[in-house]
């Protein structure tokens, strides 16, 4: 079964095909450790993001970071965070976080404020 997608509304791309979306404390705090890889199309939206932070430990591979707010508008981005980068410690208004493989935002001028559609 596909999880939800989420599209940048401005400009119609998808950003992922297929989210992962964790329900649990537990789950939302293991994310993507320990994978191998996180294949095209796919990611974790990840909500509520803990006091809008996350951390690249025991993470195998670089990710994009797209920050949103509580009505899934994009706070900041985060482009390319390697492997083992450590802690993205606060995204200030951030209540949730799309983690897409690197490169799933280039291209597009994903802007604050622009509207991220999550269906």
């Amino acid at each position: 079964m596909r999880g939800r997608r989420a599209v940048h509304e401005k400009t119609g791309t998808v950003l992922a095909e297929d989210l992962e979306m964790p329900r649990t404390i537990f789950g939302r705090g293991v994310g993507l450790m320990f994978r191998k890889t996180l294949e095209p199309g796919r990611g974790m939206w990840i909500n509520p993001c803990e006091g809008g932070s996350i951390h690249m430990l025991f993470m195998r591979f670089p990710i994009d970071a797209v920050f949103l707010d509580g009505g899934e508008r994009v706070r900041k981005v985060y482009r390319n965070l390697p492997a083992w980068y450590g802690v993205v410690w606060w995204t200030s208004g951030a209540h949730s976080v799309l983690e897409l493989p690197a490169g799933s935002t280039s291209g597009i001028d994903l802007q604050r404020g622009d509207q991220i559609v999550i269906q």
